[in-house]
């Protein structure tokens, strides 16, 4: 806690703090607000520590469960000087954390005072995409969406480097899928994707890859998969980035990575089952948003644990999505090379 303390007092230059406790793809989603924060001063970012790969220049992250945050949810009169002295270092904090606990909001408003604005983690009283809803909270609002970008890191580059020289990629058609996210809920069925990785290798000749992360890895089920695919597993975010931007497509459910897919660049397909894509879609010049469109879909999240169909998932088959990435002109391109058109 000492250091943390002595580097966020210690800089004279103004400092913003924020507050955050979102998962991957919420923080995707912040990366806008965090670019308008940071373009008027230093921004020190309380979140998850692998975030600190991801974030733009000017922007320090230290964890969210550090003691001076931690100690905004009970009441600690004894360190009371030490958190005012800690937050006296800020000329405003952003939270989007501690919003409906009454004792985290009473703590900072006291220690802060009008420095601190506390917002709900999710927009309460219309629906709008979470990119929207965090730069609105900043008094930032735009006529066009905000596209969330991350600038990769030199030395994730070279490990993708390295990875497409081992793995003998080069001058290969890279197709990049994932098959998994944070909620088996809002899973494409795995063996779906065996179908599209058979079209994509006889299409254009390529290659397939797999990103297996720690949820694939614990829940298992991705055998079948990973016999005929490279797998790329234990990734930090910068490599995992620098692979999604090296390759010509990505396939993937509404999850983290494929928010983070479509802020590395690459042509980005996201299937959307039973989340409101109108709040969670990935965003980016080139991403693409499927949905099978039942009525009953979205939902929310009690419906969700309870469907017993999952029918805007189970009965989006293979051969509709397959037809749908051949339309891309990135695979066009592609598949009239390996067929000899000119283009």
């Amino acid at each position: 806690m000492k250091s943390i303390e002595f580097q966020a007092t210690s800089v004279i230059s103004p400092r913003i703090c924020v507050i955050f406790p979102g998962a991957l793809g919420d923080f995707i989603c912040l990366l806008p607000a965090l670019e308008t924060l940071r373009c008027a001063t230093f921004v020190d970012l309380f979140a998850r520590s692998e975030f600190a790969e991801l974030v733009p220049g000017g922007v320090r992250v230290f964890s969210l469960e550090s003691p001076c945050i931690s100690r905004l949810f009970r009441n600690a009169p004894d360190e009371h000087d030490n958190d005012r002295r800690f937050f006296d270092g800020y000329d405003e904090v952003y939270s989007w954390h501690g919003s409906g606990n009454p004792e985290f909001v009473r703590r900072l408003k006291s220690l802060a005072g009008c420095r601190a604005h506390i917002f709900p983690f999710r927009p309460v009283h219309a629906l709008m995409h979470q990119a929207d809803y965090y730069l609105g909270c900043l008094g930032h609002c735009s006529a066009c969406p905000e596209q969330p970008a991350i600038l990769l890191r030199s030395g994730a580059v070279r490990w993708c480097e390295k990875f497409w020289v081992e793995h003998a990629l080069h001058g290969r058609a890279i197709f990049t899928i994932a098959p998994g996210s944070g909620a088996r809920k809002k899973n494409w069925p795995k063996e779906f994707f065996l179908p599209v990785i058979q079209w994509w290798c006889q299409a254009t000749g390529g290659r397939v890859l797999l990103l297996s992360g720690p949820v694939e890895q614990e829940r298992g089920g991705i055998e079948q998969l990973a016999s005929v695919c490279t797998v790329a597993s234990g990734l930090s975010l910068s490599q995992a980035a620098a692979l999604l931007a090296r390759s010509d497509l990505y396939l993937g459910n509404d999850s983290g990575i494929s928010h983070l897919a479509a802020a590395s660049g690459v042509r980005t397909v996201a299937l959307f089952g039973p989340s409101d894509a109108r709040q969670w879609s990935p965003r980016g010049k080139k991403v693409t948003v499927l949905r099978r469109g039942v009525g009953c879909s979205p939902c929310g999240e009690s419906t969700m644990q309870s469907c017993p169909h999952r029918a805007c998932l189970t009965e989006f088959h293979p051969q509709q999505i397959i037809y749908e990435l051949a339309q891309l002109p990135e695979v066009v391109t592609l598949t009239r090379f390996r067929a000899g058109i000119r283009v």
